[in-house]
């Protein structure tokens, strides 16, 4: 299956990005798409000491886009042959830029090696984080030794069985299409998980007519309703792959308990997993989504490669210059 047309690599010269690069050209050669790599250099402007004139700022300007241009050229040297690579460096915020980049040429898949900041415990930085807010398209962040066949991948899916609609049903359809097709071109083991809960349980407990009944039976419905949803999703993704495409990978559902923004972590951790499929930002009317505060907090725990999708219907709020 050809699931990209047109990708984006950001370069992230703080880390070692050879494997990453070499992700992107596997994916561009496989999908049969054209590759663009950029990298973004910050505006320099005169520093507070020794005064510069405005020709020897823009000497210097040039000087660095140049040098940055040399290191892409260097990084995709040994990967030209019979793959027609793109390439440009910027001026200005690099996730500003990357994002205007897309929103002209129409990307629809964004790859950067994660900044991996070195005074936090985290694998992503600020840069990452703006695009996995603001990306009109999916944002592929890759870790550090990225490897070239990734053996688990995890696929997050959620839905609010209060107001199921066909955008929720869309939504999950995109991330599981993506991380079979992934999985099936890698031969890794896919992994699909939902974590619901249970919310009621503790009023129940006190204010109910036989609590432990009350709540038993109340907290079995709501997790017969997500099984049942849950079962539907499987039903879905094999009749989209084919049985035999789904023996071959035999998927596995994990349905959990709990709250996700620990849980989603905890399986990545107990898994190994090389990558994460999920969804980042929702949008009004799809209440049960992974947004905001709880999809950063899933973020900032996870050591592993994310692949971040929109939902249909997201508009970057970066626009292009007028």
């Amino acid at each position: 299956m050809k699931l990209f047309k047109n990708i984006l690599y950001l370069s992230e010269g703080t880390v070692a990005e050879d494997a990453s690069i070499k992700r992107a050209i596997s994916l561009a050669e496989s999908n049969q798409a054209d590759l663009t790599v950029i990298d973004v250099v910050p505006v320099i402007t005169a520093g507070t000491g020794a005064a510069r004139s405005g020709s020897m700022d823009k000497r210097l300007q040039a000087s660095i886009v140049d040098e940055r241009r040399a290191k892409l050229e260097a990084l995709i040297e040994p990967h030209k042959q019979g793959l027609r690579i793109r390439l440009n460096v910027l001026v200005g915020k690099k996730y500003l830029e990357a994002i205007r980049v897309i929103l002209r040429d129409g990307h629809d898949l964004l790859i950067k090696p994660a900044e991996n900041p070195g005074f936090i415990e985290r694998l992503f930085g600020s840069d990452d984080m703006q695009l996995l807010r603001n990306c009109p398209c999916p944002v592929w962040l890759t870790r550090s030794g990225e490897k070239s066949k990734y053996e688990h991948i995890l696929a997050a899916v959620d839905f609010d069985l209060s107001t199921p609609d066909t955008t929720e049903q869309n939504f999950n359809e995109e991330i599981l299409g993506l991380s079979s097709s992934l999985a099936l071109s890698d031969f890794a083991a896919l992994h699909v998980i939902h974590v619901w809960d249970a919310p009621a349980e503790a009023m129940l407990r006190r204010w109910a007519e036989g609590p432990q009944k009350a709540s038993f039976t109340y907290v079995e419905d709501v997790r017969s309703s997500h099984e049942s949803t849950f079962d539907l999703l499987r039903q879905q993704l094999i009749e989209r792959i084919g049985e035999d495409v789904g023996d071959y990978i035999s998927p596995q559902f994990h349905l959990q308990r709990g709250v996700a923004a620990t849980a989603i972590p905890e399986k990545a951790r107990e898994l190994g997993a090389d990558l994460v499929v999920m969804g980042t930002v929702g949008r009004t009317g799809i209440a049960g989504w992974l947004i905001g505060n709880t999809a950063e907090a899933i973020l900032e725990q996870l050591q592993c490669s994310v692949l971040a999708v929109k939902p249909p219907g997201f508009v970057s709020p970066v626009k292009l210059p007028k």
